[in-house]
């Protein structure tokens, strides 16, 4: 693979308007060492400056044998290998230096790192969008009023389509407008009515006016978590509905499964898994005051594939970045810290709940391990592993997603 200079890096990063942007006001810079080589670029107030930057405040150290960095600078990197924050994590680099700058500047570094590929990415399949100027898409929105846990929330959420109910949940500290490309998809909307809602406090549910939620420390809970899908189906008169989430949805799709499978003809966990596992104070950059929403989005950009279309993939880290900052790591709380179906999937009734389990060859969170694992824990599920998609299918890669699921809604539809 070819060699690198520091002068390449400089022309690099001066030209590229996404690290200027990215590297705003930093004083420091990044150091590669690559194998035995030594390389990197200085940021002096925002401006990137020649050189290599001594070890210091705002300067960080990335390394490892080059061998993996040639992974990591292919154009299509291998799993876990697309994204900084991942490989210096279990990928082979490792990093040191300021942490809070590390955090802080991700953006800058990931984008240093995407700059020395030495060719782009596969570009993935966008569909159609719009049907002109003036028209509008598929989905009407409204709000719905409902008691949770003692007080009143206006949920917000959009639907189309007809036929089978089709309850959407998002991933967390994101909203329901990363469902929209299914509401375009006539394959789906003639046979299921899509429900797509956003959770309190995320998208244009907004907080209760009930209680003085900005003095607590905000956490998503399991019974609460449950409750809205619970609450909404009631409330709408659903007749078994699907339920389908992501993520963090895609955990409560199997919580749901087994702990009311009575209310549900069938459940999909997109990026599901039987246990996640971490530690949340470990997460500094989804916590720390000086570092910005810009990182959340960047670490959620690792988790998308490098074959999924660029537009899409921005778009759904852009969810992100707009969010509450506390309403990330408060959902991290059942991801992390609450959810575990270990000891209770084989539990899991699929003669009464259809379970279909879709894991991402690119997601290093639920990985495609996990979900098997969830697979294997339950008689009677499906699983399928999604080639050349991240964590985000409905919304990183539509088309391809698409394809993945019509012939399980067709088995629910038959069933």
């Amino acid at each position: 693979m070819a060699k690198l200079t520091t002068e390449d890096l400089y022309v690099l990063c001066r030209n590229d308007p996404e690290f200027q942007m990215a590297s705003r006001y930093w004083t420091g810079g990044v150091r590669l060492e690559i194998g035995e080589a030594t390389l990197g670029v200085c940021v002096r107030d925002g401006q990137t400056d020649k050189g290599v930057p001594g070890h210091g405040t705002g300067v960080v150290t990335i390394s490892g044998p080059e061998e993996i960095w040639d992974q990591v600078r292919s154009g299509n990197p291998p799993r876990f290998m697309n994204d900084i924050n991942i490989a210096t994590g279990k990928g082979g680099l490792s990093w040191n230096g300021d942490r809070l700058a590390w955090w802080q500047r991700l953006p800058a570094i990931q984008r240093l790192c995407e700059l020395i590929r030495t060719s782009d990415p596969p570009a993935g399949e966008i569909g159609r969008e719009g049907r002109g100027h003036g028209s509008f898409d598929s989905p009407v929105g409204r709000y719905l009023r409902l008691e949770l846990q003692g007080s009143e929330h206006r949920i917000y959420f959009e639907e189309a389509g007809e036929g089978i109910p089709l309850l959407l949940q998002h991933t967390a500290g994101s909203h329901g407008v990363q469902w929209r490309h299914l509401f375009e998809s006539r394959a789906i909307t003639d046979n299921f009515r899509l429900i797509a809602y956003d959770l309190p406090f995320h998208g244009k549910s907004i907080p209760p006016v009930g209680r003085e939620w900005w003095s607590e420390q905000y956490r998503l809970k399991g019974d609460f978590l449950r409750s809205v899908p619970l609450a909404i189906s009631k409330a709408l008169e659903l007749e078994q509905p699907v339920f389908m989430g992501c993520s963090v949805g895609g955990l409560l799709a199997l919580d749901l499964a087994q702990k009311h499978p009575e209310t549900f003809r069938a459940v999909i966990s997109v990026e599901g898994a039987l246990h996640v596992g971490g530690n949340l104070n470990a997460l500094e950059g989804f916590w720390h005051p000086q570092v910005s929403n810009e990182t959340k989005a960047t670490m959620m950009e690792g988790l998308t594939a490098p074959a999924s279309p660029l537009p899409y993939r921005k778009e759904t880290t852009q969810t992100y970045a707009a969010g509450w900052p506390p309403v990330f790591l408060g959902d991290l709380w059942y991801y992390i810290a609450e959810y575990d179906l270990r000891e209770l999937a084989s539990t899991i009734d699929t003669s009464e709940v259809g379970v279909h389990i879709f894991s991402g060859e690119y997601d290093f969170s639920a990985t495609l391990e996990k979900g098997r694992e969830a697979h294997e824990a339950i008689p009677g599920s499906s699983f399928c592993e999604m080639r050349d998609i991240g964590h985000f299918p409905m919304s990183e890669n539509p088309a391809k997603f698409i394809e993945y699921l019509l012939p399980v809604l067709e088995s629910i539809k038959g069933a």
